[in-house]
């Protein structure tokens, strides 16, 4: 008996899903672990497992399209077997007819002046395009006016916006940050980091590593970040509703730019692994998350966020914090610039960090004493290989 296959949904902030790529076509035999489908979620591309058996005989969503969470994705059942009574009862098919209901009114429902219409049928322009700005959206003779003008202008410049559609992530992206700007208090923190000794420390390391493990100054970050973390635990919090979650546990969020927007792949437990390990880790996981490869259970759960823009020239930026997280640690980029030491000017290389947080549970004085003492490992990392 022929069986409907709904859209899942695959994270838990998942209201819709993109189908990327379809493996099989209908008519191919499908088994129980199969992966029917790559499907785009507001977080990542995530591989559609299915669990039963049959014939592929019916597909609801296009590659590219988009459709709700629990909405008709595919029909599996018997080869040959007669699925139409189960597509007309099902969403996919009472959608479709409101979507036709909704255009045949659309159509119905053109009003028109008679000496627009005259107009319009002399220089053969269509009506079904025009808006229109009279009494109950009547096209009159200005809309037939504006409309002609528009078409000469793009005879003479054929160049037109690009227009796209939002992606599942992007939309997310966009509802998550607004959340979180205007739910949390944010304020922010900026601090000058000598990276002198930063610098030395990476060469030296990198000096005696292989292509493969090579240190980046955003390991080295990270990692003492976990220290600074371990110092002031106040920073490794949650705010909810009714409670402060202090975290029994360091899971660092790392910010990666892919194509579509940003995506925050977790380092999970990162107090209890060295700095190598940290270093493999986020190689792998930046890896999978541009090929948007990347598991859901790996963008889970962090508690600290660490956005670095360095790479991209950029010497200073503020961030939004990454709910639930209650801070955000913005790196800027490294620069060779005069500074004063032992009272003479000298060339030293600075890096400016912003940290967010969030005011309803991190004071000032709090933000202050993490930043401070990052500083202070930063500036003197040795500690880091402990």
């Amino acid at each position: 008996m022929a069986e409907i296959i709904f859209m899942p949904q695959l994270s838990d902030t998942m209201k819709e899903g993109t189908v990327i790529k379809w493996n099989k076509k209908v008519g191919d035999q499908v088994s129980e672990g199969d992966i029917l489908a790559e499907i785009e979620t507001d977080k990542a591309i995530q591989d559609f497992e299915i669990d039963v058996s049959g014939y592929l005989l019916f597909i609801g969503v296009k590659e590219g399209e988009t459709t709700r969470v629990n909405d008709i994705l595919a029909i599996i059942g018997e080869k040959g077997e007669d699925i139409n009574s189960l597509i007309e009862n099902s969403n996919f098919f009472l959608k479709k007819e409101e979507e036709n209901n909704l255009k045949k009114e659309k159509k119905c429902r053109i009003f028109i002046s008679p000496l627009a219409k005259k107009i319009a049928k002399k220089i053969g322009i269509s009506i079904n395009k025009i808006k229109g700005s009279g009494k109950n959206n009547r096209i009159i003779k200005r809309d037939i006016e504006a409309y002609e003008e528009k078409l000469i202008r793009k005879l003479k410049d054929p160049k037109e916006d690009k227009r796209i559609n939002i992606s599942s992530m992007r939309k997310r992206i966009a509802e998550h940050l607004i959340y979180s700007k205007f739910t949390a208090p944010h304020y922010y923190l900026f601090i000058e980091i000598n990276a002198e000794k930063m610098i030395n420390l990476r060469k030296n390391l990198n000096d005696k590593l292989s292509k493969e493990e090579k240190i980046s100054f955003n390991d080295i970050i990270i990692k003492a970040v976990t220290i600074s973390l371990k110092k002031y635990p106040n920073l490794n919090v949650s705010f909810q509703e009714t409670e402060i979650i202090y975290h029994s546990y360091i899971n660092i969020g790392i910010a990666v730019a892919i194509k579509d927007g940003l995506i925050v792949p977790v380092i999970k437990n990162a107090d209890q692994k060295s700095l190598l390990q940290i270093s493999q880790e986020i190689k792998y996981k930046v890896l999978c998350s541009k090929s948007r490869k990347i598991q859901q259970e790996e963008l889970e759960n962090s508690t600290f966020t660490v956005s670095n823009l360095g790479m991209y020239g950029i010497e200073f930026f503020t961030s939004i914090i990454n709910l639930p997280n209650s801070s955000i640690l913005s790196v800027g980029s490294i620069i060779e610039k005069p500074i004063i030491k032992d009272s003479k000017i000298v060339i030293g290389n600075i890096m400016k960090v912003t940290l967010s947080c969030d005011h309803r549970i991190i004071d000032g004085a709090t933000g202050s004493n993490f930043i401070s003492f990052l500083k202070e490992i930063l500036e003197d990392p040795i500690i880091i290989l402990i």
